[in-house]
């Protein structure tokens, strides 16, 4: 049998504000919001050097998750790897946009972050 075809499209995020979120990764990757496809709970944001782009979904009960990792309290799902050529630079950049960063860093070489809705996030030397 042939395996049919099957290209990675979007990653979509859950958060409480779809809107804000978009303007934070927007805002972080260089990517052009005004080209993003929006309704009042979503938006979508093509990549636009022709990979995966990025979604938010507003979820009314959305829970944010916990870094790190806590028994009890909502996981991560998964999580975003963003190259960069100054940690320093873009970890101050994210911080300005709206991101934090927890106290736990497990790597001298990344920077995990958190963006507005939670979601833990690396930025990692290229």
């Amino acid at each position: 049998m042939t395996r049919p075809r099957a290209d990675l499209a979007t990653v979509v995020l859950d958060c409480a504000d779809a809107h804000e979120l978009a303007r934070f990764w927007c805002g972080l990757l260089g990517w052009d919001l005004d080209a993003a496809l929006t309704e009042p709970d979503w938006v979508l944001v093509p990549n636009p050097t022709g990979g995966a782009g990025l979604a938010f979904q507003a979820e009314r009960d959305y829970v944010a998750p916990v870094w790190p990792e806590q028994d009890g309290r909502q996981q991560k799902m998964l999580h975003l790897d963003v190259w960069v050529d100054d940690l320093g630079a873009a970890a101050a950049h994210a911080v300005s946009l709206g991101a934090t960063v927890p106290a736990h860093q497990p790597q001298e070489r990344v920077r995990v972050l958190l963006d507005p809705a939670g979601h833990p996030f690396c930025v990692f030397l290229d």
